[in-house]
């Protein structure tokens, strides 16, 4: 058994440890520039940016967690975007991962959204078979486009 719960502030280290996990996952370990002083205020601060819901128990802690935020489709209207999903790889397999989506789906079901949408990398086989077996689409035929860092910085000031 585990608790699903909204996250908090307090939570933020333990945010912050499944968010470097999922980054060594999926091949980026250096990429993580988010602190979890960071997480405490754009989540949890006068305009969160952001909203979470976490797994626990009594012998791990939190183990799980996804993380969402609202955006807006020109299309659809309201959508909720879940950025992350991550259960720490020993409790895998224990119906976290499917507890936590369906939270982040009831959330944008009761804020009334079109649509809720989330990325999988193309290698990552366990995730998109977890997804399909939900009979979620996933479309290949959008590219991601980016602006990052020093770019992003020169590009808004030319």
């Amino acid at each position: 058994m585990f608790t699903l719960r909204p996250a908090t502030a307090a939570d933020a280290s333990s945010l912050h440890a499944l968010i470097v996990e999922l980054a060594v996952y999926e091949r980026e370990p250096n990429a993580v520039e988010v602190t979890p002083e960071d997480l405490v205020r754009d989540g949890f601060g006068e305009r969160p940016g952001f909203g979470a819901f976490v797994v626990e128990d009594e012998a791990n802690g939190v183990f799980g967690m996804a993380l969402y935020y609202e955006k807006y489709s020109t299309w659809k209207g309201r959508c909720l975007y879940l950025e992350d999903l991550v259960v720490t790889e020993s409790q895998r397999g224990r119906g976290a991962g499917l507890a936590l989506f369906k939270a982040v789906a009831s959330r944008a079901a009761e804020q009334g959204c079109r649509r809720m949408e989330w990325q999988v990398l193309e290698w990552n086989e366990p995730s998109i078979a977890f997804y399909r077996g939900l009979g979620a689409e996933l479309d290949s035929t959008w590219w991601n486009g980016r602006l990052t860092g020093a770019t992003l910085a020169r590009f808004a000031k030319e």
